[in-house]
C-alpha cells in the first residue's frame, strides 16, 4: 500500500534522507519547509536521485502547513529548537492523522551530545498538542548520509516504532521497510519514545570516536519479528 506523505523538515539532511527512501519505495511525498520554494528545490534534487535509482515515487515542495494538510501521514524531522511552536502552529493540519516524530531532544556542550532531561518526549508533547492525531515515534537512529549516500537498504540496521494507537503504529512499522528492508521492530508505548529519543546521543558519540556511521540492530529476535 503506498500513502501520501509529507516531510515536514525535509529540506534538512535527515528529511532529505527520509524522504528519498520513501519515494523510492513508489510512495507520494511532499517536502515541507517554511518556504514552498526552498521545499521545491529540495524536492527536485530528491526526485533526480529517485529517477537514477529506478524509484516510482512522486516529490513536490510546499509550506510545512500546505504540506502536512495534504499527507496521510505526516513525519516531522526538525530540530528540537523551536519544535513545539512548529507543532502547535501544524496542529489543525495535523489532528487526525498518522504523524511520525522522529526529532531527538539533544543539547551540546564541550563533551559532545547528550540527551536532555524532560518531563516528556517529544513524541508525547507532540500527542498532548494534538489529541486527534495517532502519534508515532520511529526512525530515530538513523545517519543520515547512511540514508542518503545509497539506494541499498540499510539491512543491519532496525527501526524501532512505540506508539499507542496499534494501526498506526503498524502502518510505520511497515514504511520502516523502504530503509532497513524490513518491518520496524515494535518498542513498546509511546512513553518507551522517552527512551528511545536520547539513545541517538549515544550512537553520536560512537560514530564521532570509531569514524563510521553506527547503526542499532537488535540481536536474540525470532525471525518472524521483521518479517
Amino acid at each position: 500500500m503506498t500513502h501520501h506523505i509529507a516531510v515536514v523538515g525535509g529540506t534538512g539532511p535527515q528529511g532529505r534522507g527520509l524522504a528519498y527512501r520513501f519515494a523510492l519505495a513508489g510512495h507520494t511525498v511532499v517536502i515541507g519547509s517554511r518556504s514552498a520554494e526552498r521545499a521545491g528545490e529540495k524536492a527536485e534534487e530528491i526526485a533526480a536521485r529517485v529517477a537514477e535509482n529506478g524509484g516510482t515515487g512522486t516529490l513536490t515542495g510546499a509550506t510545512n502547513a500546505d504540506a502536512a494538510a495534504a499527507a496521510d501521514v505526516v513525519l516531522l524531522a526538525v530540530p528540537w529548537d523551536g519544535y513545539d511552536a512548529l507543532v502547535a502552529e501544524l496542529a489543525p493540519a495535523l489532528d487526525g492523522k498518522v504523524v511520525i516524530s522522529c526529532v531527538n531532544p539533544l543539547g551540546f556542550d564541550g563533551n559532545g551530545p547528550y540527551g536532555l532531561t524532560l518531563p516528556e518526549s517529544a513524541a508525547e508533547g507532540t500527542q498532548r498538542a494534538v489529541p486527534g492525531a495517532k502519534v508515532v515515534g520511529a526512525f530515530h537512529h538513523l545517519a543520515a548520509l547512511s540514508l542518503w549516500k545509497t539506494p541499498e537498504p540499510l539491512s543491519h540496521e532496525d527501526v524501532l516504532v512505540c506508539g499507542d494507537d496499534t494501526e498506526a503504529k503498524d502502518l510505520v512499522a511497515d514504511l520502516a521497510r523502504t530503509v532497513t528492508g524490513f518491518r520496524g521492530v515494535d518498542a513498546g508505548s509511546l512513553r518507551i519514545a522517552r527512551q528511545l529519543e536520547p539513545f541517538t546521543a549515544v550512537l553520536i558519540n560512537v560514530n564521532k570516536r570509531y569514524k563510521v556511521r553506527s547503526g542499532l540492530h537488535l540481536a536474540g529476535l525470532p525471525e518472524d519479528a521483521r518479517a
